[in-house]
């Protein structure tokens, strides 16, 4: 019986069906944010919400009884049972606002999606690498606010007269969101020079270190994409010794 379920719960047709579900539950959710449509059709949306969670929670189960103990060596499949779990939590329980994480079902099409397990494993390996980045990113903007704020605090204390005031506003400069109209030119009217800060500000930050964080994510994915060419490679091959064993076998009984 376990090997069946397990050959149920790994065929391509179940993951389709539980792909279908989730995004179906997704739009049951947000549908329940309208005051209107619950008014108009509260109850059987509220039921074909329930049936969703059943069907993930039949689902989980008979992963447990597929797998046994192995089901928890998956990281995704933990990932997978908390989120149901959260959604299990009865509203009463003290913990009603878990019920609103309900939502986050709609994450399990990257658990049962391969592609998009690749992107989030990518981004994941690159973090030991962006923490560095961050770092550099850290002293870049502490050095900046503080001088952003001995420079311009006192003439427009409303961006830069504290030292987190001048960092929030240097954020936006390097998102490059109403950075010129918005802040730089109305700095420069009074500071005409003030572009030789705010410039090489946004070159450093927006055109240099934010790219590194960009390539860094680029070159994760693409090792994880490698990684899994080789596994692939590697269960095919074995697949075909195993067969090539196989007909030997049979060849030297009837030899």
């Amino acid at each position: 019986m376990q090997s069946r379920l397990r050959t149920i719960v790994e065929s391509p047709r179940f993951t389709r069906f539980i792909i279908a579900v989730i995004l179906f539950n997704a739009v049951i959710l947000g549908l329940e944010t309208s005051d209107a449509v619950m008014a108009l059709a509260g109850g059987p949306i509220l039921a074909l919400d329930r049936l969703c969670l059943a069907i993930f929670t039949v689902e989980i189960a008979a992963k447990l009884v597929a797998w046994g103990p192995r089901f928890f060596r998956d990281g995704w499949n933990v990932f997978d049972a908390a989120i149901v779990g959260v959604s299990l939590v009865p509203a009463g329980a003290g913990l009603s606002v878990l019920r609103a994480l309900r939502i986050l079902r709609v994450l399990r099409v990257v658990s049962v999606t391969p592609r998009l397990r690749r992107v989030v494993e990518g981004l994941f390996a690159a973090l030991p690498g962006m923490a560095s980045v961050f770092l550099l990113m850290g002293l870049i903007f502490y050095i900046a606010s503080v001088m952003a704020t001995k420079l311009f605090g006192a003439a427009f204390p409303d961006w830069f007269g504290s030292l987190g005031a001048s960092a929030y506003s240097l954020f936006q400069i390097m998102t490059l969101e109403s950075w010129s109209m918005g802040i730089v030119r109305p700095v420069m009217e009074v500071f005409p020079q003030a572009w030789l800060f705010f410039v090489p500000f946004i070159l450093v930050t927006t055109f240099a270190v934010v790219n590194l964080v960009v390539g860094l994510i680029v070159n994760s994915m693409q090792d994880a994409h490698a990684e899994e060419e080789v596994a692939a490679t590697d269960s095919y091959r074995d697949e075909v010794l195993t067969r090539l064993r196989a007909i030997e076998e049979r060849l030297d009984r009837r030899g």
